[in-house]
Order: C-alpha cells, then structure tokens, then sequence
C-alpha cells in the first residue's frame, strides 16, 4: 500500500492561500498525482515486440481492457456480498455502477476501428500463440455472469495463483445464483433444483425462474431486475463489438489462440445470461 500524505479541506485552504491560487510547484519526490496512479509503472508496461506502429495502440487498447475486467470482478463480488447480506438498495447501486463501467469498456473498442488486416498482419505474427481467449480475468468475469466451463481454465494451469481464483470462481454462485438465492429469501418460488443444482455447470432457463421474474416486475425488486438487464444488454454488446473488431481486422481466419476465430466468437454470442429476464417480458 502506498502512503499519502493526507489533507483536510482546511489544508488544502491554507495551501491554496499561501500560493495565492497557484498550483503547487515543489514536492521533495515525485508528484503526489505520480505516487497514487502509478504512472511511471503504467507507462513501462507498453513493451511492444515489433516496430510496427499500429501495435501500440492494440497493446495499449488491451491493457485497458484487462483494468476494467480487474474492476467489474471487484464489483460483482461486492454486489455478491450485498445480495448475500440483502441489502438491495445497494446491490442495484453497485449493478448500475457496473452498467456505466462496461459502457466506457465497450467504448474502448472504437480505438480499434480503424485497424484493418494489413496493419493487424503487420505485428499479428510476432504476437505468437497470444489471444485474448487466454486472459485469466475476462474469464474469471464470465464466470461471475454465469458463463461457466471447466475446460477454459486448464490454460491457466501453469499459473497457480490465477489457476486457484478459477477455480474458485467455478464453483463458487455467480451473480446470477446471488440474485435468485435473494429471490428464494424474499419468498419467491424459486425452484430447489436451480439452488441446488451443480454451480460448476452452465445455467440452463426454468419456466418457473421466468414466472418469477414476471411477478418481480410488479414489486419492489423491479430496479434490480432492470439494472440487470441493463447489464446483460452492454455484455452482449461486448460480445459484438469484439466479434465486429475481429472480422474487420482478420475476417474468417483461425484465432492465434487456436479457435476457430470468427465463428468461435459468433458461437459465445448465443450463450445468454440471466436469460429468464430476457423471456418473462413476453408473459408481462
């Protein structure tokens, strides 16, 4: 943990006051501003493998990917917490939170548009085996959404720290497990089979989960079915924009990770989550 020397607003007052409302120009160290981001760290971290000079964009564009899976990992498992403890009101904060981070991460895509196959085969190879299939955190997201497979986390095997979070990860309830565990609790006929069911697997719909989520619609849980839903929708945005990113920039060809490429990613697209919020509008 770094440590900042903290200040109060009357501090920051007198501060203000004795440089007549000039910033502050002298620090014994580094800035403040450099001690609390991080920034010589970040910016020694964009170590390309080629000269090309579309790669810095790719790196960096993907670099700020993998903070943002970092940050909806921590939030989910915060609005988890939340769920557990029934504290609604702040669960749906958190989810709507959630909402605002995936837009700015499905905005990151368009810092990509541009790159067309020439300039993508101008560093694609030097990539090697590399594929964002591989990223231990995207994964560790989509199982938090209830997208789960055993087999994706074998990659990780050599990895023991991220291998171990998988796994805990695959066997722990996802989001969408909390939000019907809190349903079951609020009195809700959730059926025991879906409590209860292997936690390890894919979520398969309940016709009884969908009545419920008709009647929620009508109660005072409605905002956390719509910040669902609102969550559900950027993720399959998600989804989209990288299939569209991939098959402008490489078309059809295999994926450096070993896929299939284009019609791996179109598969993915069709695995939906909370899918009973999305089929109980029809009996609303």
């Amino acid at each position: 943990m770094i440590t900042i020397r903290q200040l109060s607003e009357q501090d920051r007052k007198t501060r203000a006051e004795a440089n007549e409302g000039l910033p502050t120009l002298g620090f014994d160290a580094g800035t403040p501003y450099d001690d609390y981001v991080g920034t010589a760290v970040l910016h020694g971290l964009q170590r390309t493998v080629t000269d090309a000079p579309e790669e810095l964009a790719f790196l960096v564009t993907t670099q700020v990917m993998e903070l943002y899976f970092g940050l909806l990992r921590s939030e989910w498992r915060l609005a988890q917490r939340q769920l557990d403890e029934d504290d609604v009101a702040a669960a749906t904060l958190t989810i709507k939170r959630t909402v605002k981070h995936f837009e700015a991460l499905n905005a990151a895509w368009a810092a990509l548009s541009w790159l067309t196959p020439a300039q993508f085969n101008s560093f694609r190879d030097s990539l090697g085996e590399g594929s964002g299939f591989q990223s231990a955190f995207y994964r560790h997201v989509e199982f938090l959404l209830g997208n789960k497979s055993e087999s994706l986390i074998r990659p990780h095997r050599r990895n023991p720290e991220a291998y171990r979070e998988l796994v805990e990860a695959l066997n722990r309830p996802s989001l969408y497990d909390s939000v019907l565990a809190l349903l079951a609790r609020s009195g809700h006929a959730i059926p025991r089979a879906v409590l209860e069911r292997d936690l390890t697997a894919e979520y398969k719909p309940s016709p009884e989960v969908e009545a419920v989520w008709a009647e929620v619609y009508g109660g005072p849980l409605a905002p956390l079915a719509e910040a669902l839903i609102d969550l559900a929708e950027q993720f399959s945005d998600w989804r989209y924009r990288h299939l569209m990113a991939v098959r402008r920039s490489m078309g059809a060809k295999p994926g450096s990770g070993g896929s299939s490429g284009l019609s791996w990613l179109e598969r993915s697209m069709r695995r939906e989550i909370f899918p009973e919020l999305w089929t109980a509008r029809t009996l609303m």
